[in-house]
């Protein structure tokens, strides 16, 4: 009986040393960030998550989730934008049910139907499609936007509620949009390699009866290589109820959100990226 409850427990932890939710991005997704080190602790949440988002046995960015308040803390990736078809359906994380479940996003439906989990035990875990139904003023707002990948399995990894905040809608389409689709183009240029992370910070609000926060900002900085000689970096911040970006050095970003996290100094790429 004890050779096989000890067999159980292994089983479960090699189950945890591949799945998706990871214990840490330095061994799992590293690759997601300028030179392999990802934003400090002081980002993080008192429930945190750290997902490698995978689609179709692949990883596409890193994502540190806010269990208890149901959204995305930031998510990394590589800058890759190109021509494409914007994907229409959802996905979920099976993961953070527990590391049982697939190791890939899926649609609700099929944990529903082919795992047989309740859609209250999914809800638990994370926000679910019903939460983001008649917002008012708000939408699904990606950390990591689907416009910044080049093909179209990368770009339907984007499309998982793990990655999605209530944001502003006119923030999202308009000041946020210009930044995503317009200032990332200029700043890139002459760039080969653009590291992105782009964060939300929890607000005093929520939709979904208090189920799912909504930030009170949303944030985003980039590290680029030109060359081995040089790297540059930029940020910006937006209040997520106003049609305004705030463009900032890297290092006017991280004291800012030192300030609005509250839990130290905030580090968000290595120190070879240029604060000024």
């Amino acid at each position: 009986m004890l050779g096989l409850l000890l067999l159980q427990v292994l089983a479960s932890c090699l189950w945890l040393g591949h799945s998706e939710v990871v214990k840490s991005f330095e061994i799992s997704c590293p690759q997601f960030f300028f030179r392999e080190i990802p934003p400090n602790e002081a980002l993080e949440p008192q429930k945190p998550a750290w997902i490698c988002q995978r689609y179709k046995n692949q990883y596409y960015f890193a994502t540190l989730y806010d269990r208890k308040m149901r959204i995305p803390v930031y998510s990394a990736y590589i800058y890759q934008p190109g021509p494409g078809k914007r994907p229409k359906t959802w996905l979920v994380e099976p993961q953070l049910i527990g590391p049982a479940y697939p190791k890939t996003m899926e649609k609700e439906w099929t944990l529903l139907n082919r795992y047989n989990v309740s859609l209250e035990k999914l809800s638990q875990s994370q926000a679910i499609l019903h939460d983001y139904k008649n917002l008012t003023g708000l939408n699904r707002g990606h950390l990591n936007p689907n416009g910044h990948h080049d093909d179209y399995s990368s770009r339907m990894a984007t499309f998982t509620l793990t990655n999605i905040v209530p944001q502003d809608e006119k923030l999202n389409g308009g000041a946020w949009n210009n930044y995503e689709q317009q200032t990332m183009i200029r700043r890139t240029q002459g760039c080969s390699i653009t590291y992105a992370i782009v964060g939300a910070v929890p607000g005093n609000n929520y939709i979904a009866k208090g189920r799912v926060n909504k930030p009170s900002h949303l944030w985003s900085a980039a590290c680029c290589v030109v060359d081995n000689n040089s790297i540059r970096a930029w940020a910006v911040i937006a209040e997520n109820d106003k049609n305004q970006v705030q463009l900032l050095t890297l290092g006017e970003l991280e004291d800012t959100l030192t300030e609005l996290y509250g839990r130290g100094q905030v580090s968000l790429f290595d120190s070879d990226c240029p604060r000024e």
